[in-house]
């Protein structure tokens, strides 16, 4: 199932790629079929740095269950820490 939706947006963090750590810029998520995890389809995370021609990239492949399952673990995560944390 190749539906070609995408979501892409502005993020603030750092990622580590081969070449250490970097600042990341944009994020993209989609539902595609992976290149490297064993399933038919993953959920797929680029984490990026996009400054002009240099790109940097961290890329998370996930099988639904346990997209869903990090999903839910983020959000109850920050939803506990709300108080503590700024802009969550």
């Amino acid at each position: 199932m190749c539906t070609y939706q995408t979501e892409r947006l502005a993020v603030e963090g750092s990622g580590k790629g081969p070449g250490g750590w970097f600042r990341l810029t944009d994020a993209t998520v989609y539902l595609d079929h992976p290149v490297h995890a064993p399933a038919d389809h993953t959920l797929n995370i680029d984490f990026l740095r996009l400054a002009g021609d240099a790109v940097e990239r961290v890329a998370v492949e996930l099988d639904p269950g346990s997209a869903r399952a990090l999903a839910t673990s983020i959000l109850s995560t920050l939803d506990a820490l709300s108080g503590f944390v700024t802009g969550a």
